[in-house]
């Protein structure tokens, strides 16, 4: 009786592991990105942040300033508070960088930068204007697909491949993530060449996530720039989620303040 007993308690076990293996299987990659998306993209945001770029000879340059977003990332407003030679000067995008203007308060005019400065590098960084204004890119350019699982910088994550589209313009053949499978939040970006999807270009790694206002936040992340050996580290040391800004923050004449 007692055997009868142990058996069936193991059969029982065996049943509600396969149930719960089959449950975590039936999430598709379509899923784990819109819920990626959901995260990366906070409805709006106030931060003031550092950036710090470091060059392939090793000398540093630092920049401190304000960032304001709105309707998830559609819009972005820059301000730079340090150092001194930039202060004033501001960055607005709209459309998802798309559409961008620069302020600079020495000759106190605004600049439409072209179509194509979308892919250049913002500020000299390892960061593209695309790569600050995403949107719904990883939902609208990409094709997704689940590699699997696997453990990426201490964190139980879903391998998701992202290629682009045939019409898609986006500045990466291939995109591959690790996100965490608990939140949701990438943790690692691995950044494909526009032309090559086998040439690794830039990984994107976040650390000290946190939770801020119920969003898991990096508070710090690094751009490693695979061709010109630099890295760009971006570190928030403020950031408030969920607040009201006005859309007349966005604006051209909001540049001049």
């Amino acid at each position: 009786m007692a055997s009868k007993i142990i058996f069936s308690l193991i059969l029982l076990s065996l049943v509600n592991f396969s149930t719960i293996k089959t449950y975590a299987e039936t999430i598709t990659s379509q899923e784990i990105v819109n819920k990626m998306n959901e995260v990366i993209n906070p409805q709006t945001a106030q931060a003031k942040a550092k950036i710090t770029i470091i060059t392939s000879s090793g000398k540093e340059r630092t920049f401190i300033y304000d960032s304001f977003t709105k309707n998830r990332g559609e819009k972005n407003l820059i301000r730079y508070l340090e150092p001194k030679r930039v202060k004033g000067q501001a960055m607005l995008m709209l459309n998802n960088a798309d559409d961008i203007w620069a302020y600079f308060p020495r000759t106190k005019r605004v600049r439409k930068l072209a179509t194509h400065a979308k892919r250049q590098k913002w500020e000299g960084s390892d960061f593209s204007y695309e790569d600050m204004g995403s949107g719904d890119a990883f939902i609208d350019e990409y094709e997704n697909k689940l590699l699997g699982e696997e453990k990426k910088e201490n964190y139980d994550c879903y391998k998701i491949e992202l290629k682009r589209k045939k019409d898609s313009d986006t500045g990466y053949s291939r995109l591959i993530m690790w996100i965490i499978k608990d939140n949701f939040c990438p943790v690692v970006m691995n950044y494909y060449d526009k032309k090559d999807t086998k040439f690794l270009k830039k990984v994107l790694i976040q650390y000290e996530i946190k939770d801020i206002d119920g969003i898991p936040t990096g508070m710090k992340m690094t751009m490693y720039n695979k061709t010109d050996n630099t890295q760009t580290t971006m570190e928030l040391l403020e950031i408030k989620y969920n607040l009201e800004l006005d859309d007349s923050i966005f604006s051209e004449r909001n540049l001049r303040r």
